[in-house]
């Protein structure tokens, strides 16, 4: 399995609302995705910060998961936003 793991880390009350306008979209689609056991999106007690964790069967699905993500709307409207995130192998 692939887990990834880290924060979404925003600049400013603005970043926070474009995660905010997208992030429901984005957790429907990678949960729907293949090879996708666990996908979370969760607000911290910091308003612009987002705790991130998701996990995948193999890391060809998240690879796949990755190349779709960054075709998506999720990643045209968040690219900017600082991603602190942690791959490993399980």
């Amino acid at each position: 399995m692939i887990r990834l793991t880290g924060q979404l880390i925003c600049a400013n009350a603005t970043e926070a609302a474009i995660v905010r306008a997208h992030v429901a979209e984005h957790i429907r689609l990678t949960r729907a995705e293949p090879g996708c056991l666990s996908f979370e999106v969760i607000a911290s007690d910091d308003p612009l910060i987002w705790q991130v964790a998701e996990t995948f069967r193999c890391m060809p699905d998240f690879e796949a998961h990755q190349t779709r993500t960054r075709a998506s709307d999720w990643f045209a409207a968040t690219k900017a936003i600082r991603r602190d995130f942690q791959v490993e192998d399980v």
